[in-house]
């Protein structure tokens, strides 16, 4: 029983006292009493505010008060629970995106030594080509395609642009470096065959070799002579 109702009935009670004490007084032949049997103004209110459907109005409103604050506490439990999902969720995508960076960086360094490995696998016996009396810069250049790998040729042609021009009888007059890369000595060249001073494709093939050994291919060879102007 809700605080309104206890009031309403206790006021209730003690009216109906009054009241039965004045009838009663009234029965014995007492006046003095005929005041007592008058409800006050306070009291009369107070019973004409508590009407019989009172009690189920109360706790209508109470009801509806626990449910509001039963609705406010689902809200905030669904919002700590969706906020706890993000996260989650967040850090699960962290990790996605970690694994796929580290697999595409796996893949990038396997696609590069597949392609360091081509660029050595496809050198060609430089027997394979007629020799010749002299050579042209554009017969030389085909040469070089057919033994460096296609996607390392523009790398490799760079080099020897810088260092002879395709020139592959050049001398440096100072240092006496010989042929396509300036070999120095020139008699280094030796290593891949004897006729390395007249032969252009031995120059490429030894050329090659160089770049591949020390530098894992002849693109990382040009990154390191655009770095510091010689390899």
């Amino acid at each position: 029983m809700s605080r309104i109702s206890v009031r309403g009935f206790a006021v209730a009670s003690a009216t109906a006292v009054t009241a039965v004490g004045s009838v009663v007084g009234v029965a014995s032949g007492s006046t003095a009493q005929t005041n007592d049997a008058e409800p006050t103004a306070s009291d009369t209110t107070l019973l004409a505010d508590i009407p019989a459907g009172q009690q189920a109005q109360v706790q209508t409103a109470s009801l509806t008060q626990q449910a509001d604050a039963q609705a406010i506490a689902a809200d905030a439990s669904a919002k700590k629970d969706a906020e706890a999902a993000a996260r989650k969720q967040a850090a699960a995508d962290a990790v996605a995106k970690q694994k796929a960076a580290a697999k595409a960086e796996a893949d990038a360094k396997a696609r590069q030594e597949a392609e360091t490995k081509a660029s050595r696998d496809s050198t060609r016996d430089v027997s394979s080509f007629p020799v010749q009396g002299s050579y042209t810069v554009a017969q030389i250049q085909a040469m070089a395609r057919q033994l460096v790998a296609g996607d390392q040729f523009q790398c490799f042609s760079n080099i020897v642009d810088h260092e002879s021009s395709w020139n592959y009888q050049a001398v440096n007059a100072s240092s006496g470096a010989y042929g396509l890369f300036q070999a120095l000595p020139g008699s280094k060249m030796s290593s891949v065959g004897s006729d390395w001073q007249t032969n252009p494709a031995t120059q490429i093939k030894w050329g090659l070799n160089y770049m591949n050994s020390r530098y894992g291919s002849p693109c990382q060879a040009w990154s390191f002579w655009q770095a510091n102007s010689w390899y």
